[in-house]
């Protein structure tokens, strides 16, 4: 296995371009990454990386290699899913990726239920905001919000969530109710604005008598974390747009009101995405199907 264990760690380190970052995904330290690689160099008595202080470059040779190192652990991890399904017994590491406020709800309180249910699958999930690359993150699925851009991705659609615009009722009495969505982008109200690398410019769509539109919104706040947004919110600094299944306890309770209620927001699809050859994988197919189950019992209706 360890020259395998070298191919994997090359592959990681070549798709993310830093040995640290390589050895932190893959829960190493980066002194095993870079032995790893050496190890691999002289094996195959070639240089895989230009390396300086700052820059870890692969040469030519590195990235004749990278694809057939590729091949390769697509072929083992095919022969494992073949092997699963002679033996009818999944088995593996799934690297699952999620949203934080749908992985802290759903998908990370379901994860000792499967694990009890198909206790050789040890399941690595990671909870982000941002916007991920499955392929060079070395994802098996990634639940998702949103409308996917990477037409080379396998979706299945889970629901479509409603949204609301809501603020804490401290915020409510001290700058008011807005009465329009115009009011949005003038300094009479502040908005909480998911921001990340990549991400669409200021603005919210909501539906209003004369159907959808875009409104650019203006605040002093953003952040790429959902759950600081919500707190902003519940600490009366703004208005912010979030999925209801996010803040439901939070508007059962008065905590968070909703404002504009003539012009709601569009509902936002709910997805996972995949590799179009992960799902030949039974492993990846159980999980689906058990988190997609849990979700659509917990969603709250409204």
């Amino acid at each position: 296995m360890s020259y395998l264990n070298n191919i994997r760690t090359f592959v990681r380190v070549y798709e993310l371009g830093n040995m640290s970052a390589a050895a932190r995904d893959m829960r190493i330290s980066a002194a095993v990454a870079s032995s790893r690689i050496s190890q691999l160099e002289d094996h195959l008595k070639v240089r895989l990386f230009q390396r300086t202080t700052r820059l870890l470059n692969p040469t030519e040779q590195g990235k004749i290699f990278y694809e057939g190192a590729v091949k390769i652990l697509d072929a083992v991890e095919d022969a494992e899913a073949d092997i699963s399904n002679v033996t009818q017994i999944p088995q593996g590491t799934l690297y699952v990726a999620a949203p934080l406020g749908l992985g802290q709800r759903f998908i990370a309180p379901a994860v000792p239920a499967f694990r009890d249910a198909y206790p050789l699958i040890n399941i690595r999930l990671r909870l982000s905001d941002r916007k991920l690359d499955l392929a060079a993150e070395g994802l098996d699925a990634a639940f998702f919000l949103g409308v996917p851009e990477d037409s080379n991705l396998k979706i299945r659609k889970i629901a479509e969530c409603p949204r609301v615009l809501c603020a804490a009722p401290e915020y409510i009495a001290k700058r008011g109710t807005p009465e329009t969505s115009a009011e949005l982008k003038t300094e009479a109200h502040d908005c909480l604005n998911l921001r990340f690398p990549g991400a669409p410019e200021f603005q919210w769509t909501l539906d209003g008598p004369d159907g959808p539109r875009r409104v650019a919104i203006t605040g002093p706040f953003e952040s790429d974390h959902g759950e600081v947004l919500t707190q902003w919110a519940l600490d009366g600094h703004g208005i912010v747009m979030k999925p209801i299944f996010e803040i439901s306890d939070h508007l059962s309770a008065g905590r968070l009101v909703p404002v504009l209620e003539d012009e709601p927001p569009l509902p936002i699809q709910l997805a996972c995405l995949y590799m179009h050859r992960r799902h030949q994988d039974p492993k990846v197919r159980l999980f689906l199907d058990f988190m997609v189950d849990h979700i659509l019992a917990e969603l709250p209706s409204t």
